[in-house]
Parts: structure tokens; C-alpha cells; sequence
């Protein structure tokens, strides 16, 4: 099932930030298109953590200091993806696994918490499993919403 944007069109802002950061995003990495969201980003403030799965801020690590780097590393993830026999849809099990429900925004900055629960059976018989989560840090521009950098692979449990 392909999920549609549970923020109202009265919440434009939060609904906007939803369309970016899945749909598009969805949709981008099961094509392996990095150019449907290239302007999704403010480069020139971009960067990453790795939580590498731990809630001890002590091992996380500085992941992404360029999106040049982020670029790369998102391009060879969704290649991997794209040259992988699925059972099903890749599309329809990226969104199954995937939830954004809460957006804090202030003055002209938001954070958005997108979460990653599930599995994508692959045709091997075996599944890759998605269990993490991700802070995305966020910027309002005359452009609309974009993206500053974030933090991921945070641990995630329900």
C-alpha cells in the first residue's frame, strides 16, 4: 500500500515536509534517481550523523560532511536496491515500513522524525529488514522546505 500524506491541506508546511520526505523520497531511491530530490537540500549547510544503531551518543559518528559524499553514498544504496530481486514491489515495502507522523516546527526551522519498521522480501527467500529511525533537520526557504542535514540510524523500537 502506497500511503498518502496524513497532514491536511490546511497544515500546509508539515504537509510539505511529508511529500519531501517520503513520497518524493520513496520514489527517488526505488528509481535511483538522485535528481528528484537534488533540490530537496541546502548544500552549503548539509551534513550527517550515523547513530550506527546506538543510543549512546558516544558512538555515533560523523557520517556525511558534504552532500556530495551523502549523494554518492544514497546513489550506490539505491542501485543496490534497484539490481536486487524483490518478491514484491519495492516501492509498496519501502512505504509499508515507513512512518512520519511527527513534525515539530519553529519559526522558520523543523525537525522530522521519520521512522523505518519493517521488511522487503526479496525473491532469494530472505528479507531485508528496516528498523531504525532518522531526525531529519529542516529550514524554510523562499523555496519551500528543505533539507539541512540529518541524523540516522538511530535505534528504533515501537
Amino acid at each position: 500500500m502506497i500511503k498518502t500524506n496524513p497532514f491536511s491541506e490546511q497544515d500546509t508546511h508539515r504537509a510539505e515536509i511529508w511529500d519531501m520526505l517520503v513520497t518524493r523520497d520513496i520514489q527517488a531511491y526505488c528509481d535511483a534517481d538522485w535528481t528528484q530530490v537534488a533540490e530537496d537540500f541546502i548544500e552549503q549547510e548539509f551534513y550527517a550523523v550515523n547513530a550506527n544503531h546506538s543510543q549512546d551518543p558516544a558512538q555515533w559518528t560523523f557520517a556525511f560532511s558534504t552532500l556530495a559524499d551523502y549523494r554518492e553514498e544514497w546513489l550506490k544504496q539505491a542501485l543496490v536496491a534497484q539490481n536486487t530481486a524483490y518478491a514484491e514491489p519495492l516501492k509498496t515495502a519501502v512505504h509499508r515500513a515507513t512512518t512520519l507522523n511527527e513534525i515539530t516546527i519553529e519559526n522558520v526551522r523543523a525537525i522530522a522524525r521519520k521512522q523505518f519498521r519493517g521488511t522487503i522480501q526479496r525473491a532469494d527467500g530472505q528479507a531485508d529488514e528496516l528498523l531504525w529511525q532518522s531526525i531529519y533537520y529542516l529550514k524554510h526557504t523562499t523555496s519551500g522546505w528543505k533539507i539541512c542535514g540529518f541524523t540516522g540510524y538511530l535505534p528504533y523500537t515501537a
